[in-house]
């Protein structure tokens, strides 16, 4: 593919977005003059098959799953893009970015997020461990890219057709791409697993960060970043309560809070954080006239966990908002103009949130239980695709296993294949491959 930039025949209501931002790598005529390159971005992505998949992807609870608390439409990983959107859009407006450029790229931060979540993302990093790994950051770009259908093309030097996938702007892309390194790149710490980019994907990444300074998020992909941590970390606080596994009696408690900040510290906050900095932090939420002391499933009890969760949003937010404000002033905030300045102390509560959902939801026993037959899960079904791929594959999927030209270029397609799946059609097409249940 040769990437060639367009300006879509933008009426110039991208604002301070140029040509380059607001370009394609294939370039291609506005259906309906009038609307800006990015509100069609933004109706690529919630068009998508991709965004509509992660219905049926683990966020904590697994959809479909039952428990003695439970909630027959738990948050999954659609919903929480949905409220992390929410979030950016508006954070993301009051700085300056367009808020359409903001939704779409918080809302396709998370489409190449595997089955089973985390978990799911794991399982299939050992599986491509001999072809390039896997992460879910690298696989949002991929599918953006690449595999979710939308626009195909003619390559000119060969005649073959291929998919650019849903053909988004530059700008987008780069607000989406949360790591923008390829693996093992990582600009600090080079043993983070974390990546944004494979290398078979790297002629397109290399066009989406022309002219990006570095490994610099553009200001909106820090937009982006904020948003998912503030909308993950509060809701999932949230869902805790709710549930009835968090009791926020027990967060006055020393021994607690000492289990508390062992899962933060390395986790959540770099190594050498003082704990008394997160009890600070957390002192500090607990003082506040509505945060929750108790729940007991009550409609009063539910309207106020909602206003708990609102304040905390709002006030994360503003105080990102506030510092990035007297830091930059307050002109039009986008691409590598400034940086977003979020208090280390927000960061802290943040944090301590984020510690309080893990450290008593995720690390149930029942939850580990389910995470370790998930993992088995996942592992039987890449071993069974290998052995018997064509055959278990979707007609899209088998299209590429049989056009791959070696057996690295097969296993990724076998990789691809998997993350697109669903927790349940997962589970399904492990049952139909191995005869197992």
């Amino acid at each position: 593919m040769n990437g060639m930039d367009g300006t879509d025949g933008m009426d110039g209501t991208d604002g301070t977005y140029d040509e380059a931002a607001t370009g394609r790598w294939a370039p291609e005529p506005d259906k309906r003059p009038g609307r800006t390159a990015f509100q069609r971005d933004r109706a690529r992505v919630l068009h998508s098959g991709a965004l509509r998949r992660l219905a049926g992807k683990t966020q904590v609870v697994t959809p479909g799953s039952r428990s003695h608390a439970w909630d027959p439409s738990p948050r999954t990983r659609l919903t929480h893009s949905l409220e992390c959107a929410q979030v950016g859009r508006e954070l993301g407006a009051a700085l300056g970015c367009d808020p359409d450029l903001v939704e779409a790229a918080c809302l396709s931060h998370d489409m190449g997020h595997p089955p089973f979540g985390h978990n799911g993302e794991q399982a299939l990093n050992d599986f491509a461990k001999d072809c390039g790994g896997f992460e879910g950051n690298a696989q949002s770009l991929r599918l953006l890219t690449r595999i979710e259908p939308k626009r195909f093309i003619h390559l000119a030097t060969t005649g073959e057709v291929v998919s650019v996938g849903l053909n988004l702007t530059r700008a987008t892309l780069d607000a989406a791409t949360k790591y923008p390194w390829p693996r093992g790149a990582h600009p600090t710490d080079p043993d983070s697993p974390k990546f944004g980019v494979y290398e078979d994907d790297l002629p397109v990444f290399a066009w989406v960060r022309e002219g990006a300074p570095g490994t610099r998020q553009c200001f909106e992909a820090q937009v982006m970043d904020w948003s998912d941590d503030v909308a993950y970390s509060v809701h999932d606080f949230e869902d805790g309560l709710h549930a009835g596994h968090v009791d926020p009696n027990l967060l006055l408690a020393e021994p607690e809070r000492a289990d508390i900040w062992r899962v933060a510290i390395g986790r959540y906050v770099p190594h050498d954080t003082d704990p008394q900095e997160l009890e600070a932090a957390l002192d500090r939420l607990m003082e506040q006239e509505w945060w929750p002391h108790g729940y007991d499933g009550s409609a009063i009890a539910q309207a106020r966990l909602k206003d708990a969760t609102s304040q905390l949003i709002g006030r994360f937010c503003l105080a990102a908002e506030a510092a990035t404000r007297r830091a930059y002033g307050t002109g039009r905030l986008t691409r590598y103009g400034a940086e977003l300045v979020v208090p280390r102390e927000t960061r802290h509560e943040c944090a301590v949130l984020k510690a309080v959902a893990d450290r008593y939801v995720m690390q149930r026993a029942e939850q580990e239980a389910l995470r370790a037959d998930q993992r088995i899960v996942l592992g039987e079904l890449a071993e069974a695709l290998t052995a018997r791929a064509p055959e278990g594959l979707d007609p899209q999927f088998r299209a590429l296993f049989d056009t791959a030209p070696d057996d690295r270029a097969r296993k990724r397609v076998i990789v691809d294949q998997i993350a697109s799946l669903t927790d349940a059609s997962a589970r399904a097409l492990h049952s139909r491959l191995t005869h197992r249940g």
